[in-house]
């Protein structure tokens, strides 16, 4: 696999395998992020509200462009946690009404879900889905043992942070749309990771990080709300938007664009991500890196005395793989393997049990695995950090 590390800022000393965590920025478009950073300092009044506007325009279209929704069913957050806040917030909860999610989701959004569920006196039921998980059709099955007549909203991630598993949210969003069920997909892990087709998925709501695999620079995020439901969403900040003395043809992108005064350079980069990766072939590239991930995926189970959490391919072909790890102190262990090894490379805790994840992508090789699996090795045999 061509080694695209000359095209990153990474640290040349370290072996970077937590891509997924926060991505890492691209040469060209952290170039262009800088360039749009002077623009606004050169005439600030002249970028925030009127140049930065069309630059947005822009980019929402290119965004919609790659993952095949209408740019004005788009608009920039810094993150999925504020996109999933923002439709928390607004969802008209009542007592006894069910949010129904898994027990594998990421952890600040079942803090959002338990807090707004809570404040209502409604549930957020977290599903228990039996690992690993044997198929596509146990899967559904499992998951939708939480279904009650109570149930109003369907919260499920697109790909797991801890468990790296990919969900099959498109069979999960059609079987919700016949039972009249709204959903909600966190979709943090996937723009840039595997094609993204929103019409195919057909959410309600949708939730993407560009700032992990599209590689733009940390804080730029979007939030889709399919259009017949963009009313009944407010904006977590109230701000020029309402009410609007020059209001666009969008009121959903009035709402929720222009929230105060910020700098939104960051959400200005799409464009040049998605232009990146046509140039560089990067659905060749990724693949690539899947089978990189497929090919140290048994001996890293095997090190970790672990299996892998799915039977079913398909939620496993991706370019992250976690295993669980026997540890009592993860975020030691963590620090350790940064400290001794210069690897970065997350811990995570998710309940009672704790995941060792690894991200590849252009910049990895063979020689950073063997890096690791040294790593580990010299771990078990010289410390209690692994047990």
């Amino acid at each position: 696999m061509q080694n695209f590390k000359s095209k990153f800022l990474l640290r040349e000393d370290i072996t970077f395998l937590n891509f997924g965590s926060f991505g890492a920025c691209a040469k060209p478009v952290f170039e262009r992020y800088q360039q749009y950073q002077v623009e606004l300092e050169q005439e600030p009044v002249n970028f925030v509200t009127a140049k930065g506007v069309k630059y947005l325009e822009q980019s929402r279209e290119a965004l919609g462009n790659y993952i095949n929704a209408d740019k004005n069913d788009l608009v920039y957050v810094t993150n999925p946690s504020y996109a999933v806040n923002t439709i928390a917030k607004s969802f008209d909860l009542k007592e006894g009404d069910e949010v129904l999610t898994t027990d594998l989701e990421y952890g600040a959004c079942d803090k959002t879900w338990t807090y707004y569920c809570k404040k209502a006196n409604a549930r957020y039921v977290r599903q228990h889905i039996p690992l690993p998980v044997q198929s596509k059709e146990q899967f559904i099955e499992e998951f939708f043992k939480g279904l009650t007549t109570k149930t109003k909203l369907i919260f499920l991630s697109h790909i797991t942070s801890t468990t790296a598993l990919r969900f099959p949210v498109e069979e999960i969003c059609a079987i919700a749309k016949q039972k009249g069920i709204l959903t909600f997909v966190d979709g943090a892990h996937a723009p840039g990771h595997i094609p993204l087709d929103l019409k195919k998925i057909d959410a309600d709501f949708y939730t993407g990080a560009c700032h992990k695999w599209m590689m733009t620079p940390k804080g730029s995020s979007f939030l889709y709300v399919r259009n017949e439901l963009q009313h009944l969403i407010d904006p977590l900040v109230i701000s020029w938007g309402y009410d609007a003395m020059f209001p666009s043809d969008s009121l959903f992108i009035d709402y929720h664009q222009m929230n105060g005064s910020r700098d939104y350079s960051a959400f200005l980069t799409i464009p040049t991500a998605i232009q990146f990766m046509n140039e560089n072939n990067w659905e060749a590239v990724s693949a690539q890196c899947k089978q990189l991930v497929k090919d140290n995926a048994e001996e890293f189970c095997s090190l970790l005395g672990s299996s892998p959490l799915a039977l079913d391919s398909d939620f496993l072909m991706l370019q992250i793989f976690s295993a669980e790890i026997k540890t009592n102190e993860p975020e030691k262990l963590h620090d350790h393997f940064f400290e001794k090894y210069k690897i970065q490379i997350p811990v995570m805790r998710h309940g009672e049990k704790v995941y060792l994840r690894y991200s590849i992508n252009a910049f990895n090789n063979q020689e950073d695995m063997n890096k690791l699996f040294m790593a580990i090795r010299d771990v078990k045999n010289s410390t209690s950090l692994i047990n």
